[in-house]
């Protein structure tokens, strides 16, 4: 995969790493001066690599990722009653524009975890044991009730940090934006190889950077097959399986087109 970080207009940068770890995250938000508030979908190691990189950056944990992380668990036609007033709870977060809306949308969402408490606490035999009875609504629960007590549910309602402007409470930039302009490219392109399919993102990436190099810049800095190939063979990864994702991710770091220095095809 291909880890991204964009403002509203430019991508700023991105890494290739074989897994949504802290170690990868890291590598890319390194290359990034910090930001006042970052938006995020919730990937995961995403957390602990802000809190290395960017200690003092706030977290808006994206709504609409919020709102379909409880979408899937009690479907858009709960049948439980429960489940139609949390699915109804989760939906509101995608019209909330006023700390005194955040703050009655937190009061309902706690009476709602009181009224339905013991409910949620039935328990069902299947197969010879004991499991929860409502166990996806448990999970829709906990997730919100987790976002809830992080704090990054409204940080873009904070009024300290939208004195410039506001804030987006979604990702929905990277992902219409980003995302899926690179899935219609990859598309409009099957059949490359994997090594291909990374290479036309990078190229995408980059020409979507503030300034741009020329076309010849950019082959200068962009690593050959046979370059990739020799990396491959001297840190052991064969180049079907790659079976050592961490080199590949973190240890054979593929750095980004924009680099200050020429490619380095030798790692000390």
């Amino acid at each position: 995969m291909v880890l991204i970080a964009c403002s509203d207009e430019f991508v700023l940068s991105w890494h290739l790493a074989r897994a949504e770890t802290t170690a990868a995250w890291r590598s890319l938000l390194s290359r990034v001066a910090a930001p006042g508030v970052v938006v995020t979908d919730g990937g995961s190691g995403f957390a602990a690599a802000v809190a290395a990189e960017w200690p003092s950056t706030k977290v808006q944990r994206c709504a609409f990722h919020a709102f379909c992380q409880v979408k899937r668990q009690t479907t858009t036609r709960p049948k439980l009653q429960a489940g139609i007033e949390l699915y109804g709870l989760a939906k509101e977060l995608l019209h909330i524009e006023t700390l005194a809306q955040a703050a009655w949308w937190l009061e309902r969402l706690g009476q709602w975890c009181g009224f339905w408490a013991d409910f949620l606490e039935q328990r069902s035999v299947v197969d010879g044991r004991s499991v929860y009875t409502h166990e996806r609504l448990r999970r829709a629960r906990s997730g919100l009730v987790r976002l809830a007590n992080a704090g990054t549910l409204f940080t873009y309602l904070d009024p300290a940090l939208a004195a410039e402007g506001p804030l987006p409470a979604t990702n929905n930039r990277i992902e219409g934006g980003v995302n899926a302009q690179l899935g219609s490219v990859l598309r409009f392109h099957r059949g490359l190889t994997k090594l291909k399919r990374v290479k036309a993102v990078f190229w995408w990436c980059y020409l979507h950077v503030e300034h741009p190099r020329s076309m010849a810049g950019i082959l200068r800095e962009m690593p050959t097959d046979a370059d990739i190939d020799m990396l491959r063979d001297r840190y052991g990864i064969k180049a079907d399986g790659l079976e050592k994702p961490e080199k590949w991710g973190e240890g054979l770091v593929w750095e980004e087109l924009r680099h200050k220095t020429r490619y380095p095809y030798s790692v000390d």
